[in-house]
């Protein structure tokens, strides 16, 4: 039996994209023990619960996948984003720094962090 079964985390994907978080939080849930060091898996669980707006969760997860690899800039980023939301500054510098360490083109992220240094 092949399908989405042997795929599971374009399952959790589809599910995203149909809006059924909930369903894709039991599914990611029923998942984690045997994805629990597969990055990708960790950042498509933090991206449902920054959909939902549960930052707190969201951290948590993206504090995992920069465990794995701390250089990671889509967690970087979206983690950025979370701290802005808390109005973290220096934490979203620290957020700023590592992904110019790796994209030093970011010109986005190149002007947040101008833009706070300024402040």
């Amino acid at each position: 039996m092949t399908g989405l079964f042997s795929h599971p985390k374009r399952k959790l994907r589809k599910l995203i994209k149909q809006g059924d978080f909930e369903e894709a939080i039991a599914l990611g849930n029923s998942m984690e023990e045997k994805h629990r060091y597969d990055p990708d898996f960790i950042f498509i669980m933090a991206s449902i619960f920054y959909i939902l707006q549960e930052p707190k969760k969201t951290l948590t997860y993206l504090d995992r996948v920069l465990e794995i690899n701390e250089y990671d800039t889509d967690a970087l980023g979206l983690k950025l984003r979370v701290h802005q939301h808390f109005n973290e500054n220096s934490k979203v510098i620290e957020c700023c720094k590592k992904i110019l360490e790796v994209d030093s083109d970011a010109y986005d992220v190149r002007a947040i962090l101008n833009e706070l240094e300024k402040k």
